[in-house]
């Protein structure tokens, strides 16, 4: 079994995808592959993906029975002790390079003290 999950990517790709595979949702992809094609088609979702992010999962021989490969994703891949896991970005640290802003947001000040 083979998932390919893409966002924001061209609408060419998905078209491009279901030749081979069934979509399910609005860019989640599913199909039974031969293991050849599943790697060729990876390779075209990295080379047309543009500034989207794509995401494949797919079952192997191993302990967990599937792995996933990511592309353009905040989130990666991580082996711990033969496991793979995804690791994600520190909560702590923005990812846009700006630190939040202090104090009250707006919507919180309207609630708290009624609209004005």
């Amino acid at each position: 079994m083979t998932v390919i999950v893409l966002t924001n990517c061209p609408a060419g790709l998905r078209g491009f995808l279901t030749r081979w595979l069934l979509e399910i949702s609005a860019g989640v992809f599913i199909g039974n592959p031969s293991a050849r094609i599943r790697d060729l088609l990876w390779a075209e979702v990295q080379e047309y993906a543009d500034q989207g992010r794509a995401l494949l999962a797919h079952t192997t021989d191993n302990e967990q029975g599937f792995t996933f490969r990511t592309h353009d994703h905040a989130w990666h891949p991580a082996d711990h002790e033969g496991l793979t896991l995804i690791r994600r970005p520190n909560a702590g640290s923005p990812t846009t390079g700006q630190s939040p802003k202090k104090g009250w947001s707006n919507a919180a000040k309207r609630r708290r003290f009624g609209r004005r």
